[in-house]
This record gives C-alpha cells, sequence and structure tokens, in this order.
C-alpha cells in the first residue's frame, strides 16, 4: 500500500543520481586542486613551497603583506598594473555590450537588409584561431601608433569578443515575442523607446551574461597584452605574472599569492550577477 505524500522508491533514480556524483565530484575536485594549491602557495614561507605537504607547518598571511605593500621587485607597480587590468576589462565588456545589444537589435526585430549577412561573416571569424591573429593585429596597431596603448588591447579585444557576443544576443532576441514590439508601436512608441524600454529590459539575463563573458576574456587575456603593451606601467597585471619566471630564483609563492588576489574579482563578479545568468528571458513578458 502507497501511502499518501510518500514518493515510491526508484532504484532508477538512485542510479541517476550516483552517475551524477560519480561524473561531479571528478570534476569538482578537478577543478578546486589547481586552486587549493594556489591558495596553499600564498600562505607558505618560501622554504615551506615546495614541502609537497596538505598544509603548512607554519602558515602565514606575509606573502599578502609583501603583496599590498609591494616590496618586492616584481611587484612595484602593482596597483598600476592591477588598474590597467581593470579599466582595460570594463571598456571592452562596455563596448562590447553597446555593439552586439546594437547589431543584434537591429538583425532581429528591425530586420535590417544584409543582417543575416553580418551575422555569418561574424561567425564565420570564428574559424580562424584567434592566435593566428595575434601578429596581424600588432602589425594593425603598430601601423596606427597604437602599440604600447591600452586602446589597442581594448580593440583587439573587443574585435574578438563582439561575433560570438553578436550570435548569442541574436539567438536570445528571436525568443522574444513580437507582439511586445507592434503594441508598442501601437501606442505610439519610437524605434529608440523600443529598444530602451522594452528591448533592454527583457534581454537583460543575456546582456549580464555576455558583459561577463567580456569582461573575464579581457582579463584573462596575456597573448595579446603581452604583444600590444610593453612598458611596465602600461602592461595587465597577466604579463606582470609572466615576469616572475624570467628570475632564476622565481619568487613562487608570491607569483601564487598574487594569482590568488587577481582570480578574486572574477569570482564576485560571477557571484553577484549569477542569478541575472540564470534567469529567463521572457518570464512573465506575455500573459498566456
Amino acid at each position: 500500500m502507497k501511502l499518501p505524500g510518500v514518493s515510491e522508491f526508484s532504484w532508477r533514480d538512485v542510479a541517476i543520481e550516483a552517475r551524477l556524483l560519480l561524473i561531479g565530484i571528478p570534476v569538482f575536485l578537478w577543478t578546486m586542486i589547481p586552486i587549493y594549491h594556489m591558495f596553499l602557495f600564498a600562505i607558505s614561507p618560501k622554504e615551506d613551497a615546495f614541502s609537497g605537504k596538505l598544509w603548512p607547518d607554519h602558515p602565514t598571511l606575509h606573502n599578502f603583506e609583501i603583496v599590498f605593500k609591494q616590496q618586492h621587485y616584481f611587484l612595484r607597480d602593482f596597483y598600476i598594473q592591477f588598474w590597467n587590468s581593470t579599466v582595460i576589462a570594463v571598456s571592452v565588456g562596455v563596448l562590447t555590450l553597446f555593439i552586439a545589444t546594437a547589431a543584434a537589435f537591429a538583425i532581429s526585430r528591425l530586420k535590417v537588409p544584409g543582417g543575416r549577412t553580418v551575422l555569418n561573416l561574424a561567425l564565420f571569424t570564428y574559424f580562424i584561431p584567434a592566435a593566428f591573429l595575434a601578429v596581424p593585429m600588432y602589425r594593425t596597431m603598430g601601423n596606427y601608433g597604437l602599440l604600447n596603448n591600452h586602446w589597442s588591447l581594448i580593440l583587439a579585444m573587443v574585435t574578438i569578443a563582439s561575433p560570438y557576443a553578436i550570435w548569442v544576443l541574436k539567438q536570445a532576441s528571436d525568443k522574444l515575442p513580437v507582439e511586445l514590439d507592434e503594441a508598442a508601436v501601437m501606442d505610439g512608441a519610437t524605434t529608440l523607446q523600443i529598444f530602451r524600454l522594452v528591448y533592454l529590459p527583457l534581454m537583460m539575463p543575456s546582456l549580464v551574461a555576455i558583459g561577463t563573458y567580456a569582461v573575464l576574456l579581457a582579463w584573462n587575456e596575456y597573448l595579446y597584452a603581452f604583444l600590444l603593451l610593453s612598458n611596465d606601467r602600461e602592461i595587465t597585471l597577466p604579463v606582470a605574472l609572466g615576469n616572475f619566471l624570467a628570475a632564476d630564483d622565481s619568487p613562487w609563492e608570491l607569483l601564487m599569492t598574487t594569482g590568488f588576489i587577481y582570480a578574486l574579482p572574477p569570482a564576485a563578479v560571477y557571484y553577484a550577477f549569477r542569478r541575472y545568468m540564470v534567469g529567463g528571458l521572457t518570464a512573465g513578458a506575455v500573459k498566456s
């Protein structure tokens, strides 16, 4: 006899849960172990950094003090380089969102002539790996006198991020009910008002996701930053971290401490906007 409110036991559900755990646990460990080792280096004295222990005998925050007080040769421009990374990443995110949002709106909602061709050409650029474009991009920026200028890296990153951003936003825009635009037109709304009052609010989850993608792409970029920027006060922090490896006796504990600090802002961005990133695009937009 089956009791009310008690679900029937199912071996199939148990098997599904077991398979998910068998996949999820290794993936979790694969992700967290490198982060743990980075943190372990960060709280270890130099002499204990390579001890191989799961926890240092004498954990310390002295490495963080050295970084924040810039008490090492490689860290003399830490705050400037961190600021450079922030400015470039935010600028790339804003410009990518502006270009991709306007393009997706024009292609999907306004049905501009040639919009589909522009979208296909944008996607075609992804057949060429970004690394292959590094040298041509370097030469182009040199011809325009933009080398060792933040704008060179910003424009390069926007060029790389925009095609994917346009494609994602266009697909999201296609899911919005056309009736919303028609109702707004009947109420006398202009194209700009439809864009600002109807389109942008409904696209907010996708905009947050794409903005986060563009920001993190620029935040973590190394190759283009290494090629296009050379002055120590102009480079981003990932390039500066590469300089740690140039020494014969590399300060690994300071390298990992700086890397751990540099990894915190992306994690904070994700957790701050995660509810928008998983939200429905048209939840509640049209009543059935």
